[in-house]
């Protein structure tokens, strides 16, 4: 039995809440591989909010294609990878925000939004998915 999920499967499960893995090439080096909120829904882009003079921002001018794993934590576990194109934006009011209360809830997301100031010198990062990688467990017998 295939351990694969199925497209709604895989799009479903990356669209719950799970901290990402996120990869950028780097010249000369492996790549760099560093955790990262994200956000996602079924059929469209992933995206993610990283400051535009971070390593990983620097990083992003050099890059075409970027790739993002979810995973679980817990045993049968099931992950899925994503790989593909992606485009910088100037981050829109209330992004940060959004992002913030995804991973912490409504009030000490706000909070936290309203604690890191005007996201001044952040961007926003969409992943189009064009190759996907997933395993679920769950689906041994």
């Amino acid at each position: 039995m295939s351990l694969t999920m199925s497209k709604t499967e895989r799009e479903s499960f990356l669209a719950g809440l799970h901290v990402g893995i996120v990869s950028i090439p780097r010249s000369g080096r492996g790549p760099l591989t560093v955790p990262i909120w994200y956000a996602y829904e079924p059929g469209g882009d992933v995206w993610m909010v990283t400051g535009r003079d971070s390593v990983k921002g620097r990083l992003l001018q050099a890059a075409d294609r970027i790739s993002l794993c979810a995973q679980t934590e817990q045993a049968p576990y099931e992950y899925v990878s994503i790989e593909g194109p992606f485009i910088i934006k100037e981050i829109e009011d209330g992004q940060l925000e959004t992002m913030a209360i995804r991973y912490y809830g409504d009030e000490a997301g706000r909070a936290y939004a309203a604690n890191a100031g005007s996201s001044s010198g952040s961007v926003v990062v969409s992943i189009t998915p064009e190759s996907w990688f997933s395993v679920d467990y769950n689906k041994r017998s």
